[in-house]
């Protein structure tokens, strides 16, 4: 079991930074949807009552799509989970995937939305800006997991990776001490670009108000996090799941796609056409 990311122990409770870290953002950002649902006229009840069928099947779908991949080394993979099914519900222990977190997720706001006969591209621009804060927040808790880490660095943010939770290729410490070889914190930077993503969002929701589309919001979500996530799996990511045959990690290749469908489909419902 991976003890780093405990917070609190007292006997058989136990609270971890991975859990609590997740739940945090998950609440911040049902606020700022509910702030976002108020700015736009709507009822924010919404917000709160949805919340946990979207986290409900979010988490279903992260822990999903962990399950069924397989990490080019240091990962358990789908082969481990088939020989050892109890393991699939300890998501404690770490194994999200956000694009089956995003899947699941906008499947339960779809669902909410049709019970309450609501506009859904409208409530999904209302809930990406708080989407993407959660995702600042929740990879933190890759850092007290000791996961989610580049190679080797020099540089002054570099991070410390004890030697239990080291994949493969750097498990030799005589050549990488545990003292004084230092990892590109990967989680960092996606936490960087979500927030960064975050404030985008939020601008462009209040400066474009009048020239925006339902769904245009949802869009730019789509178009900004895959295109920081394809550069951080690429150069950052040693322990990726990748393409057979093309050496490209999986999440690479799902977030160019991703980026470019959203493009494409803000272009043409955009053009050729005046202030909606």
């Amino acid at each position: 079991m991976n003890d780093t990311g405990i917070l609190l122990q007292a006997g058989p409770f136990t609270i971890r930074w991975y859990g609590l870290l997740i739940a945090v953002g998950a609440l911040l950002g049902g606020y700022i949807a509910s702030i976002e649902a108020r700015r736009r006229g709507e009822d924010p009840d919404h917000v709160w009552n949805g919340l946990i069928l979207v986290l409900i099947l979010g988490i279903i779908g992260a822990r999903l799509y962990h399950v069924v991949s397989s990490p080019q080394e240091g990962g358990l993979g789908l082969r481990y989970y088939l020989s050892n099914p109890v393991e699939i519900v300890k998501i404690w222990q770490g194994g999200l995937g956000i694009y089956g977190a995003v899947l699941g997720g906008v499947i339960g706001l779809l669902f909410y939305a049709r019970r309450h006969r609501l506009n859904p591209w409208r409530w999904m621009d209302i809930a990406a800006p708080g989407l993407i804060l959660a995702q600042a927040i929740g990879r933190w808790g890759n850092y007290f997991n000791q996961e989610l880490y580049g190679p080797p660095t020099t540089l002054p943010w570099g991070i410390k990776i004890d030697a239990l939770h080291r994949l493969p290729r750097y498990a030799d410490l005589s050549r990488y001490p545990v003292e004084t070889t230092r990892f590109h914190p990967t989680f960092l930077y996606e936490s960087v670009w979500n927030f960064l993503g975050f404030l985008f969002l939020m601008g462009v929701g209040r400066r474009y108000a009048d020239r925006l589309k339902d769904g245009d919001i949802i869009l730019l979500y789509a178009i900004w996090y895959p295109l920081g996530r394809s550069v951080i799996e690429y150069f950052f990511r040693p322990d990726a799941w990748l393409v057979p045959g093309l050496g490209l990690p999986v999440a690479m290749v799902i977030s160019l796609t991703m980026a470019v469908v959203a493009a494409i489909a803000l272009v043409v419902r955009h053009r050729g056409r005046g202030t909606p």
